[in-house]
Protein backbone atom coordinates (compact mmCIF):
# COMPACT_ATOMS: atom_id res chain seq x y z
CA UNK A 1 0.00 0.00 0.00
CA UNK A 2 1.16 3.53 -0.80
CA UNK A 3 0.22 6.42 1.45
CA UNK A 4 0.83 10.07 2.22
CA UNK A 5 0.89 11.27 5.82
CA UNK A 6 1.08 14.98 6.59
CA UNK A 7 2.90 15.04 9.94
CA UNK A 8 2.08 18.72 10.44
CA UNK A 9 1.98 21.96 8.52
CA UNK A 10 1.90 25.63 9.42
CA UNK A 11 4.11 28.55 10.39
CA UNK A 12 5.84 26.51 13.10
CA UNK A 13 6.76 23.43 11.11
CA UNK A 14 6.06 21.37 8.00
CA UNK A 15 6.69 17.71 7.20
CA UNK A 16 5.09 15.00 5.07
CA UNK A 17 5.89 11.29 4.81
CA UNK A 18 5.39 9.41 1.54
CA UNK A 19 5.38 5.61 1.81
CA UNK A 20 5.77 3.54 -1.36
CA UNK A 21 7.16 0.04 -1.95
CA UNK A 22 8.13 -0.41 1.69
CA UNK A 23 10.22 2.79 1.75
CA UNK A 24 9.60 6.22 3.30
CA UNK A 25 10.56 9.64 1.94
CA UNK A 26 10.21 12.75 4.09
CA UNK A 27 9.14 15.84 2.20
CA UNK A 28 10.46 18.61 4.45
CA UNK A 29 11.43 18.12 8.09
CA UNK A 30 10.49 21.41 9.71
CA UNK A 31 10.32 20.18 13.30
CA UNK A 32 13.12 19.02 15.55
CA UNK A 33 14.39 15.53 14.76
CA UNK A 34 12.83 14.24 17.96
CA UNK A 35 9.47 15.83 17.12
CA UNK A 36 9.48 14.42 13.58
CA UNK A 37 10.15 10.97 15.02
CA UNK A 38 7.43 11.40 17.64
CA UNK A 39 4.86 12.47 15.05
CA UNK A 40 5.86 9.70 12.68
CA UNK A 41 5.47 7.09 15.41
CA UNK A 42 2.06 8.52 16.38
CA UNK A 43 0.94 8.29 12.73
CA UNK A 44 2.28 4.77 12.23
CA UNK A 45 5.10 5.83 9.90
CA UNK A 46 8.19 3.64 10.33
CA UNK A 47 11.26 5.84 9.96
CA UNK A 48 13.35 2.70 10.14
CA UNK A 49 12.45 2.45 6.43
CA UNK A 50 13.50 6.04 5.70
CA UNK A 51 15.16 6.35 2.28
CA UNK A 52 15.83 10.09 2.32
CA UNK A 53 14.70 13.60 3.17
CA UNK A 54 13.73 16.05 0.41
CA UNK A 55 13.59 19.76 1.23
CA UNK A 56 11.81 22.66 -0.42
CA UNK A 57 14.14 25.26 1.16
CA UNK A 58 16.29 25.97 4.19
CA UNK A 59 13.92 27.91 6.48
CA UNK A 60 13.56 26.34 9.90
CA UNK A 61 9.88 25.54 9.55
CA UNK A 62 10.82 23.30 6.62
CA UNK A 63 14.31 22.05 7.41
CA UNK A 64 14.91 22.27 11.18
CA UNK A 65 15.34 18.54 11.79
CA UNK A 66 16.66 17.48 8.39
CA UNK A 67 20.40 17.10 8.91
CA UNK A 68 20.10 15.50 12.35
CA UNK A 69 17.56 13.01 11.04
CA UNK A 70 19.72 12.31 7.98
CA UNK A 71 22.76 11.63 10.17
CA UNK A 72 20.79 9.50 12.62
CA UNK A 73 19.16 7.35 9.93
CA UNK A 74 22.11 7.47 7.51
CA UNK A 75 20.07 8.74 4.58
CA UNK A 76 20.73 11.52 2.05
CA UNK A 77 19.25 15.00 1.98
CA UNK A 78 17.78 15.89 -1.41
CA UNK A 79 17.68 19.64 -2.09
CA UNK A 80 19.01 22.37 -4.34
CA UNK A 81 22.64 23.43 -4.16
CA UNK A 82 21.65 26.77 -2.63
CA UNK A 83 19.56 25.12 0.07
CA UNK A 84 22.41 22.73 0.87
CA UNK A 85 24.88 25.57 1.33
CA UNK A 86 22.44 27.42 3.58
CA UNK A 87 21.91 24.32 5.76
CA UNK A 88 25.61 24.09 6.68
CA UNK A 89 25.19 20.38 7.27
CA UNK A 90 27.73 18.55 9.42
CA UNK A 91 30.34 16.37 7.77
CA UNK A 92 29.13 12.93 6.88
CA UNK A 93 25.62 13.90 5.75
CA UNK A 94 25.14 13.05 2.08
CA UNK A 95 23.68 15.59 -0.32
CA UNK A 96 21.89 14.67 -3.54
CA UNK A 97 21.27 17.69 -5.72
CA UNK A 98 17.97 18.46 -7.36
CA UNK A 99 17.00 21.47 -9.46
CA UNK A 100 14.63 22.52 -12.17
CA UNK A 101 16.71 20.50 -14.66
CA UNK A 102 18.25 17.80 -12.43
CA UNK A 103 16.34 14.98 -10.76
CA UNK A 104 17.54 12.93 -7.81
CA UNK A 105 17.12 9.21 -7.08
CA UNK A 106 16.56 8.20 -3.48
CA UNK A 107 15.65 4.56 -2.79
CA UNK A 108 12.64 3.84 -5.04
CA UNK A 109 11.82 7.55 -5.26
CA UNK A 110 12.59 9.98 -8.06
CA UNK A 111 12.51 13.57 -6.82
CA UNK A 112 12.07 16.52 -9.17
CA UNK A 113 11.81 20.24 -8.50
CA UNK A 114 10.34 23.47 -9.85
CA UNK A 115 11.79 26.86 -8.95
CA UNK A 116 9.61 29.16 -6.83
CA UNK A 117 9.81 32.84 -5.93
CA UNK A 118 10.28 33.15 -2.16
CA UNK A 119 12.69 34.87 0.25
CA UNK A 120 14.94 31.82 0.58
CA UNK A 121 18.25 31.02 -1.14
CA UNK A 122 16.95 28.60 -3.79
CA UNK A 123 13.35 27.53 -3.00
CA UNK A 124 11.48 24.93 -5.01
CA UNK A 125 8.28 22.94 -5.18
CA UNK A 126 8.89 19.20 -5.01
CA UNK A 127 7.42 16.13 -6.62
CA UNK A 128 8.22 12.54 -5.68
CA UNK A 129 7.40 9.53 -7.84
CA UNK A 130 7.69 5.82 -7.08
CA UNK A 131 5.78 2.65 -7.84
CA UNK A 132 3.26 4.35 -10.09
CA UNK A 133 2.49 7.01 -7.47
CA UNK A 134 3.42 10.67 -7.56
CA UNK A 135 2.90 13.46 -5.07
CA UNK A 136 3.43 17.20 -5.49
CA UNK A 137 4.22 19.62 -2.65
CA UNK A 138 4.18 23.39 -3.12
CA UNK A 139 4.17 26.08 -0.47
CA UNK A 140 5.84 29.40 0.36
CA UNK A 141 4.99 31.14 -2.90
CA UNK A 142 2.65 33.99 -3.73
CA UNK A 143 1.76 33.39 -7.36
CA UNK A 144 1.58 30.10 -9.30
CA UNK A 145 3.65 30.34 -12.46
CA UNK A 146 2.93 28.45 -15.66
CA UNK A 147 5.96 26.16 -15.06
CA UNK A 148 4.55 25.32 -11.61
CA UNK A 149 1.15 24.49 -13.08
CA UNK A 150 2.82 22.18 -15.58
CA UNK A 151 4.99 20.65 -12.86
CA UNK A 152 2.06 19.74 -10.61
CA UNK A 153 -0.19 18.25 -13.29
CA UNK A 154 -1.10 14.56 -13.19
CA UNK A 155 -0.13 14.03 -9.54
CA UNK A 156 -2.26 11.62 -7.52
CA UNK A 157 -1.90 13.78 -4.42
CA UNK A 158 -1.20 17.48 -3.97
CA UNK A 159 -0.13 19.33 -0.84
CA UNK A 160 -0.60 23.02 -1.64
CA UNK A 161 -0.32 26.16 0.44
CA UNK A 162 -3.53 27.93 1.43
CA UNK A 163 -1.95 30.43 3.77
CA UNK A 164 -4.38 33.26 4.41
CA UNK A 165 -7.92 34.51 4.17
CA UNK A 166 -7.88 37.89 2.45
CA UNK A 167 -10.28 39.56 4.89
CA UNK A 168 -8.47 38.17 7.93
CA UNK A 169 -5.16 39.42 6.52
CA UNK A 170 -6.48 42.93 5.87
CA UNK A 171 -7.98 43.15 9.36
CA UNK A 172 -5.01 41.56 11.14
CA UNK A 173 -2.60 43.33 13.49
CA UNK A 174 0.20 43.04 10.92
CA UNK A 175 1.52 46.40 9.70
CA UNK A 176 0.76 47.33 6.10
CA UNK A 177 4.29 46.47 4.97
CA UNK A 178 3.98 42.92 6.29
CA UNK A 179 0.51 42.51 4.79
CA UNK A 180 1.91 43.64 1.44
CA UNK A 181 4.77 41.14 1.67
CA UNK A 182 2.45 38.24 2.54
CA UNK A 183 0.10 39.07 -0.33
CA UNK A 184 2.92 39.72 -2.81
CA UNK A 185 4.22 37.42 -5.54
CA UNK A 186 7.07 36.23 -3.31
CA UNK A 187 4.87 35.86 -0.25
CA UNK A 188 2.10 33.33 0.31
CA UNK A 189 -1.01 31.94 -1.37
CA UNK A 190 -4.49 33.01 -0.30
CA UNK A 191 -7.36 30.56 0.07
CA UNK A 192 -8.95 31.99 -3.07
CA UNK A 193 -5.75 31.67 -5.09
CA UNK A 194 -5.26 28.09 -3.86
CA UNK A 195 -8.79 27.22 -5.00
CA UNK A 196 -8.14 28.66 -8.46
CA UNK A 197 -4.85 26.78 -8.85
CA UNK A 198 -6.22 23.47 -7.65
CA UNK A 199 -9.28 23.79 -9.86
CA UNK A 200 -6.91 23.93 -12.85
CA UNK A 201 -5.07 20.81 -11.68
CA UNK A 202 -8.07 18.51 -11.29
CA UNK A 203 -7.89 15.36 -13.41
CA UNK A 204 -9.42 11.87 -13.08
CA UNK A 205 -6.38 10.44 -11.31
CA UNK A 206 -6.15 13.13 -8.62
CA UNK A 207 -7.09 11.27 -5.45
CA UNK A 208 -6.13 13.65 -2.66
CA UNK A 209 -5.75 17.36 -1.98
CA UNK A 210 -4.31 18.70 1.25
CA UNK A 211 -4.30 22.41 2.11
CA UNK A 212 -1.13 23.31 3.98
CA UNK A 213 0.86 26.07 5.67
CA UNK A 214 -2.17 27.92 7.09
CA UNK A 215 -1.41 31.15 8.91
CA UNK A 216 -2.28 31.10 12.60
CA UNK A 217 -3.10 34.82 12.56
CA UNK A 218 -4.78 35.20 9.16
CA UNK A 219 -6.60 31.95 8.47
CA UNK A 220 -8.63 29.13 9.98
CA UNK A 221 -9.16 25.55 8.87
CA UNK A 222 -12.85 26.26 8.37
CA UNK A 223 -12.20 29.38 6.27
CA UNK A 224 -9.74 27.49 4.06
CA UNK A 225 -12.09 24.54 3.63
CA UNK A 226 -15.07 26.76 2.79
CA UNK A 227 -13.06 28.68 0.22
CA UNK A 228 -11.51 25.69 -1.55
CA UNK A 229 -13.48 22.47 -1.20
CA UNK A 230 -16.76 23.66 -2.84
CA UNK A 231 -14.78 24.90 -5.85
CA UNK A 232 -13.07 21.53 -6.26
CA UNK A 233 -16.24 19.50 -5.77
CA UNK A 234 -18.10 21.65 -8.30
CA UNK A 235 -15.28 21.03 -10.78
CA UNK A 236 -15.64 17.27 -10.37
CA UNK A 237 -13.05 16.38 -7.73
CA UNK A 238 -14.17 13.22 -5.88
CA UNK A 239 -11.04 12.40 -3.92
CA UNK A 240 -9.94 12.93 -0.34
CA UNK A 241 -9.89 16.57 0.80
CA UNK A 242 -8.09 17.59 4.01
CA UNK A 243 -6.71 20.64 5.77
CA UNK A 244 -3.35 20.06 7.46
CA UNK A 245 -3.04 20.61 11.20
CA UNK A 246 -0.07 22.39 12.78
CA UNK A 247 -0.18 20.44 16.01
CA UNK A 248 -0.88 16.84 14.99
CA UNK A 249 -0.54 14.51 11.98
CA UNK A 250 -3.41 13.86 9.63
CA UNK A 251 -4.58 10.28 9.14
CA UNK A 252 -2.63 8.53 6.36
CA UNK A 253 -4.13 9.05 2.90
CA UNK A 254 -4.08 5.94 0.74
CA UNK A 255 -2.77 6.49 -2.78
CA UNK A 256 -3.69 4.45 -5.86
CA UNK A 257 -1.23 3.53 -8.59
CA UNK A 258 -1.43 5.16 -11.98
CA UNK A 259 -2.80 3.13 -14.85
CA UNK A 260 -0.15 0.64 -16.08
CA UNK A 261 -0.26 2.29 -19.52
CA UNK A 262 1.62 5.25 -18.08
CA UNK A 263 5.18 4.13 -17.54
CA UNK A 264 7.38 5.27 -14.67
CA UNK A 265 9.58 7.14 -17.14
CA UNK A 266 6.58 9.06 -18.50
CA UNK A 267 5.39 9.71 -14.97
CA UNK A 268 8.71 11.31 -14.01
CA UNK A 269 8.93 13.32 -17.25
CA UNK A 270 5.48 14.82 -16.64
CA UNK A 271 6.69 16.09 -13.29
Amino acid sequence: MSSLTVLGSGSRGNACALEVEGAVLLLDAGFSAREVERRAAAAGVDLGRLAGIALTHEHGDHAQGATRLAARHRVPVVCTAGTWRALRAPAGVEHRAVSGSVRAECGPFTVTACVLLHDAVEPVALAAAAGGVRVGVAYDFGRPTQPLRFFLRHAQALVVESNYDEVLLRTSAYPASVQHRIAGSGGHMSNRAAAALLEELIHPGLGAVVLAHLSQQCNTSLAAQRAVEPVLRAAGFRGTFAVANQDAPLAPIRLTRMEPALSRAQLVMDL
